[in-house]
């Protein structure tokens, strides 16, 4: 059986996309650039920081931090705003139920921590992560596997002894870089036979799925 399982947020938990396409618009739309929604959802799972910095790229602008600080501040604030149009995902609170008391549990989320404890005291689930990461902790964005490490010494877990809940590619990049388990869910922008390729151990369509338990809690 698994020590810990450590959980994404967007697209994970919780279906975050309209909210984060929404605000990273608007934030885009104070230094008058504009991209497609399916650029910003291809790259959900990075880090605002290192999505505006690809935009700034793409467009041939120079990457100023300080910007690149207030675009974040903008979105994160945008976002916020929107918390209302988050719904959690079915079997979101279900496993976390499940879990208690069983592994050690931990959230990792490329987001900022505004937005995300913001997110957890609104859904009442706050109680169940012994810790919470979020980009602030760490250098290096997903695929890089620094956040789920982290996690992992919070927890007191060692990473073999892991099992990662994700949604996107750079996440169950991370996950295996970090020597960790991987169940990848098809609820964000990723298909299953992309997520299969990056190698999950197990991918399903919903946190609902029976397998999950099996897996984690026998494994």
């Amino acid at each position: 059986m698994f020590e810990a399982a450590i959980f994404d947020w967007d697209g994970t938990l919780a279906d975050t996309r309209k909210p984060i396409l929404t605000s990273f618009q608007k934030a885009l739309k104070e230094i008058n650039l504009e991209v497609s929604n399916h650029y910003i959802e291809r790259r959900i799972g990075i880090g605002a920081s290192e999505t505006f910095r690809e935009i700034l790229k793409a467009a041939n602008r120079r990457i100023d931090e300080k910007i690149v600080k207030q675009l974040v501040e903008h979105k994160s604030k945008v976002q916020i705003q929107l918390s209302d149009e988050v719904p959690l995902f079915e079997g979101a609170k279900e496993i976390l139920e499940l879990l208690q008391g069983k592994v050690k549990v931990g959230l990792a989320s490329m987001n900022n921590r505004a937005v995300i404890m913001h997110l957890l005291q609104l859904n009442c689930l706050a109680d169940f992560f012994e810790t919470v990461l979020t980009v602030e902790a760490v250098s290096h964005s997903k695929p890089d596997p620094e956040i789920f490490l982290k996690t992992a010494d919070q927890l007191k877990a060692l990473p073999v002894k892991c099992v990662v809940f994700e949604d996107s590619i750079f996440g169950v990049q991370a996950a295996k870089a970090a020597g960790m388990s991987c169940v990848a869910v098809t609820t964000g922008v990723y298909t299953k036979e992309e997520l299969e390729a990056e190698k999950a151990d197990l991918v399903v369509k919903s946190l609902l799925d029976p397998k999950i338990a099996s897996f984690v809690l026998s494994t």
